[in-house]
């Protein structure tokens, strides 16, 4: 307990709201010898007052009062902002109202006595409702304050992502230009692909920029948008193809969101280039579904087909981005044998 001092602005100060003068007095007198400097209010209008003035450190309400009762008074003071903890004294031993009491919001209560014990009890239990306000209070504090800190580190992560989508967009564009001065139609074809595998990432960081999500992005819309941009890049009169998806809301941890972009782009891209012969239009189809803890992905057509386990065209680096994406994914890309066209088939978890 707190030893009484003589400086008043080291003294705890605590309103009594009774009706009970006397009984005030001797309240005041005994929760001295505690550290309380102790304050009367006859009734709840003037508690209230005093109280909305400030400096009050506690509150004792008894539940008897001349016109009301202490539960009529109670919720008046919960409602004031930074209200102080309040103790609840009762005569009555009917325990309804002291739960009553605890659950419009005082900190404790104490049975109402006139006894030197009582005023002991008393302080004990303002010392301990005192010590609750305190940790709240502390609580709150440090909430508000890891609240401000998450809040800037949102900023700063979203700032990370705008600037790495910016750098990723003007790398594309440098190799867009570096295509449009190169006569060589494979190295033309390379660095197109390139072009496309980097917005594929710069994607990604686009839409984190934009969502202000930590940690996942909504897979759908990131696909959607992906596609988007496949199809307006490599849809020609030679490649007349349209894109389809499918593909329910989901969220997925950002790594696996950029692996998986960087296949579909890979497979779409694929299914332009070699699915169907040139000037027939086709549809290749994007299906991302979610089972469990899984996920499945399926990029098909119902062109020409081909054989995965032969040499692959081109340079070969797609089929090896493929094998090396989807065992980040901890799985394999495997192709449906029995499907018209191609139908390829990557399922991993989501965890």
């Amino acid at each position: 307990m707190r030893e009484s001092a003589d400086d008043a602005d080291l003294e705890i100060r605590v309103l009594y709201i009774d009706d009970d003068e006397t009984l005030a007095l001797r309240l005041k007198e005994n929760l001295a010898r505690h550290g309380f400097a102790v304050e009367w209010a006859q009734d709840g209008a003037a508690g209230l007052k005093r109280i909305a003035k400030g400096g009050i450190d506690a509150v004792v309400i008894d539940h008897l009062l001349q016109n009301e009762t202490g539960l009529d008074v109670l919720p008046q003071v919960m409602a004031l902002p930074d209200h102080p903890p309040v103790i609840y004294a009762t005569a009555s031993e009917d325990t309804g109202i002291a739960v009553a009491a605890l659950k419009a919001g005082a900190d404790d209560y104490v049975l109402k006595g006139n006894s030197r014990d009582y005023f002991d009890l008393l302080a004990a239990t303002l010392e301990q409702g005192l010590e609750r306000a305190r940790f709240r209070r502390e609580t709150a504090e440090a909430q508000e304050v890891i609240r401000q800190q998450r809040d800037r580190a949102e900023m700063l992560l979203a700032e990370v992502n705008h600037r790495i989508a910016n750098s990723l967009g003007l790398v594309g564009a440098l190799i867009r230009m570096q295509s449009s001065l190169t006569t060589d139609q494979v190295a033309i074809d390379a660095l197109h692909e390139t072009q496309m595998r980097i917005n594929a990432i710069a994607s990604v960081h686009r839409r984190l920029y934009n969502s202000r999500q930590i940690g996942t992005v909504q897979l759908d819309e990131y696909v959607e948008n992906l596609l988007r941009e496949l199809e307006t890049s490599i849809r020609d009169d030679k490649r007349p193809h349209r894109i389809v998806l499918t593909a329910r809301q989901m969220d997925l941890p950002t790594d696996k969101v950029v692996t998986l972009g960087l296949i579909v782009s890979e497979l779409v891209t694929n299914a332009f280039k070699y699915a169907y012969d040139e000037g027939v239009e086709g549809e290749i189809r994007v299906i991302v579904e979610q089972a469990g803890e899984q996920l499945r992905l399926v990029v098909e057509d119902d062109g020409a087909g081909f054989d995965h386990s032969s040499p692959a065209k081109g340079t070969g680096l797609g089929t090896k981005i493929l094998t090396a994406m989807a065992a980040s994914l901890k799985s394999e890309l495997t192709y449906d044998p029995d499907h018209r066209g191609t139908r390829a088939i990557l399922i991993f978890s989501t965890d």
